[in-house]
C-alpha cells in the first residue's frame, strides 16, 4: 500500500495508530494489514481460517524440510484462504456482500479440493 492510498488515515506511530478508517485496516507495529471481510458468516470465516492455519504451518514445515514443492503448495493454500477472507485481492469494500460471499465460497471450494485424494482413472474393458 502506498502512503498516498486514499483509504489510509492512520499514520504509523501517530496518535491514532491503533485505529484505522472504516475498520478496513489493522495496524500492527506501524504496518497496515487488511482486515477480514466483516460481512462473511462465522462458519465460512472459521473454515477459511482453518485452511489458513494449516497453510501457514505447512509453509514452516516445508521450509524446515527444504521441500520447495511443499512450500509452494502451502503458500497456495495461504493465498487462497486470504483471498477468501478478503485480506488479499480486490478490496472487499468495493464489492457487494453477495459478490464477497461468492468469492469466499469459491475459495473455500478450491481449498477443500486440495484435501481430496487424487482420483484414479478407470478404464472400461
Amino acid at each position: 500500500m502506498s502512503p498516498n492510498d486514499e483509504t489510509a488515515s492512520a499514520q504509523p506511530g501517530g496518535p491514532d495508530s491503533e485505529t484505522t478508517d472504516d475498520e478496513r485496516w489493522l495496524v500492527v507495529n506501524g504496518r497496515r494489514w487488511r482486515r477480514t471481510d466483516p460481512s462473511l458468516p462465522e462458519d465460512v470465516v472459521a473454515a477459511l481460517k482453518s485452511h489458513l492455519g494449516r497453510g501457514r504451518s505447512g509453509v514452516g514445515t516445508a521450509k524446515k524440510d527444504a521441500d520447495n514443492d511443499a512450500v509452494a503448495a502451502a503458500r497456495r493454500r495461504v493465498g487462497l484462504a486470504k483471498h477468501g477472507l478478503g485480506e488479499r485481492g480486490p478490496y472487499w469494500w468495493d464489492d457487494t456482500p453477495a459478490d464477497r460471499l461468492e468469492r469466499a465460497h469459491q475459495a473455500l471450494a478450491e481449498l477443500d479440493a486440495l484435501d481430496e485424494p487424487p482420483s484414479t482413472s478407470r478404464t472400461s474393458s
